[in-house]
């Protein structure tokens, strides 16, 4: 192609640049409303929570500091600055936003310069030089780099709410790891209250032997049940250390089980206000990105349907030779040039609509995998709701059931001591004392974890709010 006059470039530079800039419209995502439409068609979203529990009001953030509790605070701190898995979402939310910047740089005209040079070492030496400063620029007539840069620029927000949605997990599995640790700190003291009541059962026993009261039957059976709750107690410590293990092990700390627990659970908060289903998929981070993965699929989409249309380009380009051997005549010294490529797919044995069938495959598994997300939120809030409903009815009424089995071991403990009753009455009241307080300590602690479960699943922050003299002085 002969290299366009200078003036006439000059001229039709503004148009082939409007031409640019003004290509085909790109193949947009869906709104938010059509896109629920298209991927929770069935899912009739209510006005209210149908669990109940819920609170009215909007959700709030810094749901760590309702538990009042400096020490968890100070776990969360340190896992979010040393967990490795937060670690390896910040170098991939880094790797996102530099590929989106590599997707938008063919927007731009690409410049190069190359420049060479020899010298030849004879009696009289010569040298030859040459330099030269190439540009080309793609016309986006179809939308085809800009749809390349936006899906980019998507990608880049998917990591970086995935990330941050990372964040807001590690922050809920610190709390929760948390709360199974005291329990599991309390449960082995409930065991080490059992081994102590079993060795004064089995003390008695014996001394029941001695004085003619009782057999050896007795103390057989007493010294049985204090081997059992010693077991127990073992299984117990193991369970606390692991507890301990799994927190260390968050926190980016050596899982060397050192790690104590709080010896009993924070007090439970008051009620959260839980807003309404219709906002949750606006607020939770991970239906977020997955909005923004159907956005890049769209854009891909775009894409590859441009890929199939033809390309142009403008080039162009300066160059200067000089040489001791060589005498240049009948040009200019340095020469430039100016002109323009296009290229035209004509077979491609149908690997240019393949890629547009995969782009659109892929468009559709975005989009339901949107309503996947979208229906799991939904059912996450909806089970955390039933659950602390469920456990908030039910640890009033274990605490009176610990209540009233400990009153009942101590009259089965003072009637064995009198001879009204055997050995075996004490026995399984004491087993029933033991379920029982054991029984409250798992669902004291599973309620607060449930807790921690509705925070993370209506989409609410651990962080604090900032404050507005702070914000502003930002």
């Amino acid at each position: 192609m002969g290299a366009i006059p200078r003036s006439r470039l000059v001229r039709a530079t503004p148009l082939l640049a409007a031409l640019a800039v003004a290509g085909c419209a790109l193949n947009q995502p869906p709104e938010r409303e059509a896109l629920r439409a298209d991927a929770l068609p069935s899912v009739e979203v209510p006005g209210a929570w149908a669990s109940k529990g819920a609170e009215a009001g909007a959700v709030r953030d810094d749901w760590l500091a309702t538990f009042a509790d400096e020490q968890l605070r100070g776990l969360v701190v340190e896992a979010l600055a040393n967990n490795l898995d937060l670690r390896v979402a910040a170098a991939g939310v880094e790797r996102a936003g530099a590929y989106a910047k590599q997707a938008g740089s063919t927007l731009y005209p690409q410049v190069n310069l190359l420049a060479s040079g020899s010298f030849t070492g004879t009696d009289s030496g010569s040298a030859f030089e040459t330099a030269g400063l190439f540009a080309s620029w793609e016309l986006d007539l179809w939308g085809r780099v800009r749809s390349q840069a936006a899906a980019g620029s998507a990608q880049y927000e998917v990591t970086a709410k995935d990330a941050e949605f990372a964040r807001q997990s590690i922050a809920a599995l610190v709390a929760k790891s948390w709360f199974l640790a005291i329990e599991a700190r309390r449960q082995s003291a409930v065991a080490q209250d059992m081994v102590a009541a079993a060795e004064s059962l089995a003390a008695l026993a014996r001394e029941r032997q001695r004085i003619g009261k009782g057999d050896e039957y007795d103390v057989r059976l007493a010294q049985a049940s204090l081997q059992g709750y010693r077991d127990a107690v073992l299984q117990l410590q193991l369970a606390e250390r692991q507890a301990s293990r799994a927190i260390e092990t968050l926190v980016g700390r050596y899982p060397a089980g050192a790690l104590e627990a709080a010896t009993a659970f924070p007090a439970y908060p008051g009620p959260v206000p839980a807003g309404l289903p219709s906002e949750l998929l606006e607020r939770r981070l991970d239906v977020a990105a997955a909005e923004r993965r159907v956005a890049a699929a769209y854009y891909l989409v775009g894409e590859a349907q441009a890929a199939r249309l033809p390309r142009i380009s403008l080039t162009a380009s300066g160059s200067s030779i000089t040489s001791d051997l060589v005498f240049l005549k009948n040009r200019d010294n340095p020469a430039w040039s100016a002109g323009g490529n296009l290229m035209l797919p004509l077979f491609a044995g149908g690997a240019l609509q393949g890629q547009v069938e995969v782009r659109t495959a892929e468009q559709k598994a975005a989009v339901a995998d949107y309503g996947r997300v979208g229906a799991r939120a939904f059912s996450e809030v909806e089970n955390a709701l039933s659950a602390g409903f469920s456990l908030g009815q039910r640890v009033p009424v274990l605490e009176a059931s610990v209540a009233e089995n400990e009153r009942a071991l101590e009259l089965a403990q003072v009637r064995y001591r009198v001879g009204t009753v055997d050995q075996r009455a004490v026995q399984q009241q004491l087993l029933a004392a033991s379920a029982a307080r054991s029984a409250l300590a798992r669902a004291t602690g599973e309620r607060l974890v449930q807790r921690v479960n509705l925070h993370l699943a209506l989409g609410g922050s651990f962080a604090p709010v900032p404050q507005p003299e702070k914000a502003a002085a930002r």
